[in-house]
C-alpha cells in the first residue's frame, strides 16, 4: 500500500475461497481473479485519492487480526467476508470494533447473497457494517469505494 499525504487508507480484506477467483464458479463470481482485483483496486483507489491494499486469506484468525489492525492504523475497510458472512460471530465482533472506532466498514459480496440459498440469506456482518454492497461483481469494490470516499468527503 503506498500512503500519500492526505489519501486515506482502505483495506480491501477478502474471505474464504476468493484467492480462486476467475475458476470457482465463474458463472456466479466472475472471470477476473484477484490479481485482478487487486490491479483494478490500486487504479480505483488512486482515481479516489485512497491509498488502498488487497488482502486475501482462507483463514478466519488471519481475517479478524486483519481487522483489528485496520483499526491500530486507522484504516477504512471494505470487507468480503465470503462464507464467514453467515455465521462467524469472531469475526463480525472484530468488524464491530472497526465501526465503533469511528472507521468505515463496507460489506461487499460479488454476487447477491439475497437471490441464492436460503443459508446466504443471513448476515451477521451486516448489522455493524456502514453499509453493504452486493450483486455488482467486482464493480461492488468500486461502488464501496465510492462510498467511502463519498462518506469521507460529507
Amino acid at each position: 500500500m503506498t500512503v500519500d499525504d492526505g489519501a486515506a487508507r482502505v483495506m480491501i480484506l477478502n474471505g474464504p475461497n476468493l484467492g480462486r477467483l476467475g475458476v470457482r464458479e465463474p458463472e456466479i463470481y466472475g472471470h477476473a481473479s484477484m490479481a485482478d482485483l487487486e490491479r483494478a483496486a490500486a487504479g480505483w483507489g488512486s482515481d479516489r485519492d485512497l491509498a488502498v491494499q488487497v488482502r486475501q486469506t482462507d483463514d478466519e484468525s488471519t481475517l479478524v487480526g486483519w481487522l483489528h489492525e485496520a483499526v491500530d492504523t486507522r484504516s477504512h475497510v471494505v470487507l468480503n467476508p465470503a462464507a464467514f458472512t453467515h455465521y462467524s460471530y469472531a469475526l463480525r465482533d472484530a468488524a464491530a470494533q472497526v465501526t465503533t472506532s469511528g472507521l468505515l466498514l463496507v460489506e461487499v459480496h460479488l454476487s447477491n447473497p439475497a437471490s441464492r440459498e436460503s443459508f446466504r440469506h443471513l448476515s451477521v456482518v451486516a448489522g455493524i457494517a456502514t453499509g453493504t454492497i452486493a450483486g455488482f461483481g467486482f464493480d461492488s469494490y468500486r461502488l464501496a469505494l465510492d462510498a467511502v470516499k463519498n462518506k469521507l468527503a460529507a
